[in-house]
């Protein structure tokens, strides 16, 4: 039966004559189950059977071929431009750390970092680094603070300086955390300035925005960067001012992000991988340390408390402002520093500055005079009298803040 059908085929085609001569038209196939097979299977078969055999068999020429590879050429490089362009398009802060980049390197040649290969995320660390020698504050800078200088010097500096006295001792290595705690105004920040200036050390300024990312887990890669990059450059102080802000106490009501980006700056700070041997200090500064986590003040064990300043503390602050200014010789200091109490440092600055333009005040004012000589007049008494009285105005103006006085332990 079979080879009856195949006869009977084959004869028909035989009738027809052959593919294209006359009397010849095209037989619609069947499928297995011998209904019409469909209109896109019917026309590749019929472009099929026009195509010689001959055509599909031979190999490519060199032109097809070398055409063939440049139209792919062209297609994948359209392809990878578009999908580049529409990622920067998607990321809104694309732009800001291809500027990041670009201060990183800067910055990296200026305190003459070379072949350190950084990734994308210390990249955007490496952007808040501060140059040691461009630092303008020292410890003459700072008066009224020689206890705390003198004890950083000890326990801080001296044993980054002169390791090769340390190597054979755990406990007087340098500690992996200080934190400098107290009212506002008193110098918390000139002093991590300075310690990062006498030291030597690659200087830190972390900012809490910098470990924010609008991406789930980036906030987590950033905080690792901080300590990799710091390890990397060490020795090193990474600097959180207004740490309680960044590091205050978890509860059941924070974010899941901030959680966890908080538990992992703890575990790389003193966790299963750290090295008791590596050089990098974190140091903080608040003016509320009740708020930081308990986690965080155990890591921190070298605090350091900078109150108000004493009357004798006041005078040396003065001293310093005034030390290249033009003042009086009936000025005396040590009766100002009487009438400021409850005064920091930066509030003795500011008075300082008033006092000045009072000076500056007279000169605008008796510039109309003719008879009168071309400068200014030292400053007396009486207009940091005047400062005084400003000053306390504003300060009962702006509330009685409650201050820290005490001392965390």
């Amino acid at each position: 039966m079979v080879q009856h059908r195949g006869a009977q085929r084959g004869a028909q085609r035989g009738a027809r004559g052959p593919p294209g001569g006359p009397g010849w038209a095209p037989v619609c196939p069947l499928t297995h189950e011998g209904q019409a097979a469909p209109r896109e299977q019917l026309s590749v078969a019929m472009v099929l059977r026009e195509v010689p055999a001959e055509n599909i068999a031979r190999p490519l020429g060199r032109n097809e071929v070398i055409g063939l590879l440049f139209r792919l050429t062209i297609f994948g490089a359209v392809t990878y431009f578009t999908i580049k362009w529409m990622v920067d398009a998607i990321d809104p802060t694309r732009k800001q750390k291809v500027e990041a980049q670009k201060q990183a390197e800067k910055l990296m040649r200026q305190i003459g970092v070379k072949n350190v290969k950084l990734s994308e995320y210390e990249m955007s660390i490496a952007a808040h680094l501060v140059d040691p020698l461009s630092m303008q504050i020292t410890w003459r800078d700072i008066a009224g603070l020689d206890e705390v200088i003198t004890e950083l010097k000890e326990t801080v500096i001296l044993p980054v300086q002169k390791r090769h006295l340390f190597q054979g001792s755990r406990l007087l290595q340098p500690p992996k955390g200080v934190l400098l705690y107290g009212p506002p105004g008193c110098g918390k920040t000139l002093i991590a300035k300075a310690t990062a200036k006498e030291a030597g050390f690659r200087f830190i300024n972390l900012q809490p925005s910098t470990l924010t990312d609008k991406w789930y887990g980036e906030s987590q890669k950033l905080a690792a960067a901080v300590f990799t990059l710091a390890v990397k450059l060490q020795p090193s102080i990474i600097f959180i001012d207004e740490i309680d802000s960044f590091l205050r106490s978890r509860s059941s009501s924070d974010h899941e992000a901030t959680a966890m980006m908080k538990a992992q700056f703890m575990s790389l700070w003193d966790g299963l991988d750290t090295d008791h041997h590596c050089q990098v200090i974190i140091m903080g500064a608040t003016n509320r340390p009740q708020d930081l986590d308990s986690a965080i003040l155990r890591r921190m064990p070298t605090r350091f408390h900078i109150n108000q300043p004493s009357v004798k503390q006041r005078e040396q602050i003065l001293g310093l402002i005034l030390e290249n200014e033009s003042v009086d010789s009936s000025v005396n200091l040590h009766d100002v520093a009487k009438e400021t109490d409850g005064f920091s440092g930066s509030d003795l600055r500011e008075m300082c500055r008033d006092a000045a333009l009072l000076c500056v005040r007279d000169f605008v004012h008796n510039q109309s005079d003719s008879a009168s000589e071309d400068f200014i007049r030292p400053i007396h008494q009486s207009d940091l009298q005047k400062a005084i009285g400003k000053m306390k105005k504003s300060k009962s103006a702006g509330g009685h803040g409650a201050l820290l006085h005490a001392a965390l332990d």
